[in-house]
């Protein structure tokens, strides 16, 4: 099959779930607010900004990549900061394609500037809103659910928790724990995601992406998660992907349709991964495990929906109808309601997909 024109991946309708808010902010709004705040930049031209991001995060090293977020927190700490960033946040998504998006970010990260926890959130979605309402008066309707974060390296995720709880009913749909993998165990944080399954609120746990397959374990079986950010050292129990000879914690994670929140271009970043052609999302999806595609952060990793799809199609030989999977396996591990995700399926994404073939 004739791969497809970068038109025409542009024009696909796109899931994802998981990008970081204070990942992909627009480098022109990094450097003006940071202006107004007083705050030092690497440059104050927003294209070499962008360029700094991408060769800071390309260390190899997720404790280096994450150190970069230094510059987006310092302007996300007031109300204007994060009603702008949020709000920009949707419109770039609408530009992108996509129609529907899930966005974490770490309440706990956003205080500096005097706001509590709960007008953080408050004002974030605000800003996802405008957003929103933006994004379908310009005929490019997207809908975005919010994942509250708790650092895995402090001890304020119960705290998150019941924000995630308290805000059930306005637009956050769901909780994450995030930051350094290594060292710090998803069973650090067993109180917050029991009182979450308690109140029926799901989840998802960054694991499988700078340590291995004891981090997805705990996740799944000890914690409970849903689904798994990035996930892929889950092929540390495949010892023959080739072949398809799956562990038992591989069996579970394809028996169970459990989603892999998959982001290749930042698992280059990390070193999670060595090369687009030998990422394990091309593997695991023939495998029929439950792949999604997702950019993790916009900015750092200087990527989009389109160029993740563009670079899977260019090196690893993906067609549309991979692309269509990965966007259905999205929408069906959505913290969505089941009505809500089959009608975006059948009624936005198939049709759209079907056009293009």
């Amino acid at each position: 099959m004739t791969a497809p024109r970068i038109d025409t991946l542009r024009r696909l309708p796109k899931a994802v779930l998981h990008d970081h808010l204070d990942g992909g902010l627009r480098p022109a709004t990094v450097v003006e607010l940071a202006d107004t705040i007083g705050h030092t930049l690497p440059t104050t031209d927003p294209a070499e900004l962008a360029a700094w991001y991408y060769e800071a995060a390309n260390s190899g090293d997720l404790v280096r990549y994450i150190a970069t977020f230094e510059h987006t927190l310092a302007v996300m700490q007031t109300r204007e900061g994060l009603l702008r960033t949020a709000e920009e946040y949707v419109l770039d998504l609408a530009a992108d394609g996509v129609v529907y998006g899930e966005v974490r970010y770490a309440p706990e990260l956003m205080v500096k500037g005097g706001l509590a926890l709960p007008e953080v959130v408050e004002t974030v979605q605000e800003g996802l809103a405008a957003g929103m309402a933006k994004a379908a008066a310009a005929g490019t309707p997207v809908r975005v659910g919010t994942l509250l974060c708790g650092m895995r390296m402090f001890d304020r995720s119960r705290e998150i928790a019941d924000l995630v709880v308290a805000f059930r009913d306005a637009g956050v749909v769901g909780f994450d724990i995030a930051g350094a993998e290594d060292g710090f165990p998803p069973a650090d944080h067993l109180a917050a995601f029991e009182h979450l399954r308690r109140e029926n609120v799901p989840f998802t746990i960054h694991a499988g992406e700078a340590h291995g397959l004891p981090s997805i374990h705990q996740a799944l079986q000890v914690c409970g998660a849903q689904r798994i950010g990035h996930g892929v050292r889950i092929t540390d129990d495949i010892p023959d992907l080739a072949a398809g000879k799956l562990g038992r914690l591989a069996g579970w994670v394809l028996d169970r349709r459990v989603a892999l929140e998959m982001c290749p271009t930042s698992n280059l970043q990390t070193g999670a991964a060595t090369s687009i052609a030998e990422h394990p999302i091309t593997a695991l999806k023939d495998l029929g495990f439950r792949v999604t595609l997702n950019t993790d952060n916009r900015l750092v990793s200087g990527t989009t929906m389109t160029r993740e799809m563009t670079l899977l199609v260019e090196q690893a030989g993906w067609t549309v109808e991979d692309l269509c999977t990965v966007t259905v396996n999205a929408l069906k591990s959505a913290f969505l309601p089941f009505d809500e995700r089959n009608a975006l399926i059948r009624d936005v994404v198939l049709p759209g997909y079907e056009a293009a073939l």
